[in-house]
């Protein structure tokens, strides 16, 4: 029999010296599993080990490649230390505990709860450890809002990060203190700004002087700092600048609560409204002085004026340098309109930098839409029809798949309650022994309807965008033999476009348009 181990630790590791290197507590893991497979005499295929990861998060990288090679069937078993090191979420419990895993033929063991999937008698014991580990992740997602929402009110800093300019008070909890080597680059900005420089001179002065962007200068600094997701992150961008000038932390007030989770069962965050936001004013030393900061932000606000074709630019948003991935800016040379990426101003050797007006990206866009309008109106219906609802149907198909493992155990729930009812009729047990028996089957009847209703929607929208898909001949109909397009025509029609560099010894310019349809 061949064992795959599976190992998490979720809380921060102050035990490790370097980012790569197992905690002990993942060491003692695998030390404690490995004994009992070799007790066993069951042969190791691998060990997956995840650091630093809640039981919650579905995006654990070797969670996901456990699961790839289990649905391969590459071993027989999985061994866990407990349940919850494999998932708290109990609707993964059903899924792949109780659904998939012997599916697959594959055994799930937990060495200290006693979960076994060949043992039928202990899956209550299962569902129960998921349904305590479900409760758990809601209770104390809830007591850490509670906490942290406190302390936002008062003024604390929270975050992980301190903002460029400032660094943790080492003295006091949740105060910020000045960094003075960063905070005279703030000023300096500040003052430049007030003087008329624009945000990408501003940007382009502080590269050529060699000053790191705030993600470099705390990699440098050994401070703590966000992994940026773009090329050139040690160069200041437009957006960087741009950022800092209208942040009121500079001014002694803390800002926090801009962005708000979605759910205590994923890491994603959404912007919130201004209104939610938490600002305390006073928390701690300013860098920039108030009469600086009023005289930025009238700037600010009367440069706020980007170039219209309507009321905002045609392709405003819409296009990306195909080279390093950012969004294009606009700019204006006379009665002429042009997009550029901003990494070919900010430095030298930034990016290769693409560059096309507005008029000709226009005429490519609408000329590719006639091109295409043609291709697709001379195929067969049917066959576009089959070619676009495929990826749909099969997203259909799954999520009716987990609904009817979800309805059969709806009706598991509801036919142990109907049992429970016959037994309280026939005097076997009392209204209080009925009510407390029944009450975690019903908790879970609810939740899983819950879950149905919601799958059902996403059906409902599928199915949508499938008859939406039927229509593709109308829409694109109505599209063709344009002579200029609008901002309404490029949303409806346009994710958005890829620019190259001009390709050298000619004018064109190699674009990749992604469309809606």
């Amino acid at each position: 029999m061949k064992v795959a181990i599976y190992c998490r630790l979720s809380e921060e590791d102050r035990n490790k010296q370097f980012e790569t290197d197992d905690s002990v507590s993942i060491q003692n893991q695998k030390a404690m599993l490995l004994q009992y497979a070799t007790e066993q005499g069951w042969e190791l295929f691998d060990i997956y080990s995840d650091d630093d990861y809640t039981g919650s998060d579905r995006r654990r990288p070797e969670f996901n490649r456990l699961l790839n090679d289990a649905e391969k069937r590459k071993f027989d078993i999985i061994l866990c230390k407990t349940q919850s090191r494999f998932t708290r979420e109990l609707e993964l419990v059903e899924k792949y505990i109780h659904g998939l895993f012997p599916i697959w033929g594959i055994r799930f063991i937990s060495i200290i709860d006693n979960a076994d999937t060949a043992n039928k008698g202990n899956k209550k014991s299962r569902q129960i450890n998921g349904l305590v580990n479900e409760w758990y992740l809601e209770d104390m997602s809830e007591n850490i809002r509670s906490v942290l929402t406190s302390r936002r009110e008062n003024g604390f800093h929270i975050g992980a990060f301190a903002l460029y300019g400032y660094k943790k008070d080492p003295e006091r909890k949740g105060h910020l203190i000045i960094d003075e080597e960063a905070a005279a680059v703030v000023r300096e900005v500040f003052t430049l700004f007030s003087k008329g420089y624009g945000k990408t001179a501003i940007a382009r002065i502080l590269n050529d002087r060699g000053i790191p962007n705030p993600t470099e200068y705390k990699r440098i600094k050994g401070l703590r700092y966000k992994q940026p997701k773009m090329k050139n992150s040690t160069l200041w961008k437009y957006f960087a600048i741009s950022d800092m000038l209208t942040n009121e932390i500079y001014i002694g007030n803390m800002v926090q609560g801009k962005y708000g989770s979605v759910s205590y069962k994923t890491k994603q965050n959404k912007p919130r409204p201004k209104s939610q936001w938490y600002i305390v004013e006073g928390t701690h030393e300013p860098i920039i002085d108030r009469e600086l900061w009023d005289r930025v932000q009238h700037m600010v606000k009367e440069r706020a004026k980007p170039f219209e074709i309507g009321t905002i630019g045609l392709f405003a948003k819409k296009t990306r340098c195909a080279g390093c991935g950012y969004i294009m800016r606009s700019s204006k040379n006379g009665n002429r309109h042009y997009l550029q990426c901003s990494n070919r101003h900010v430095a030298k050797d930034a990016c290769e930098g693409a560059f096309i007006s507005v008029d000709r990206l226009e005429k490519l866009v609408i000329a590719e839409l006639n091109r295409l309008s043609e291709e697709f109106l001379d195929k067969d219906e049917l066959q576009q029809n089959i070619e676009f609802c495929n990826n749909l149907q099969a997203q259909k198909k799954r999520i009716q798949k987990d609904l009817t493992a979800y309805r059969n155990k709806i009706e598991e729930y509801a036919k142990g309650i109907r049992e429970l009812y016959m037994d309280k009729v026939k005097g076997l047990i009392t209204n209080k022994d009925f009510e407390e028996l029944t009450k975690d089957f019903t908790v879970q009847k609810d939740r899983l309807q819950s879950i149905v209703s919601e799958g059902e929607k996403q059906i409902a929208d599928i199915d949508g965008k499938i008859a939406v898909g039927d229509n593709r001949r109308e829409l694109i109909e109505q599209y063709t033999n344009l002579e200029h397009l609008d901002r309404e025509i490029v949303e409806i029609l346009i994710d958005y476009i890829s620019i190259g560099k001009r390709i050298p010894g000619t004018r064109d310019v190699p674009i990749e348009i992604h469309w809606n349809f």
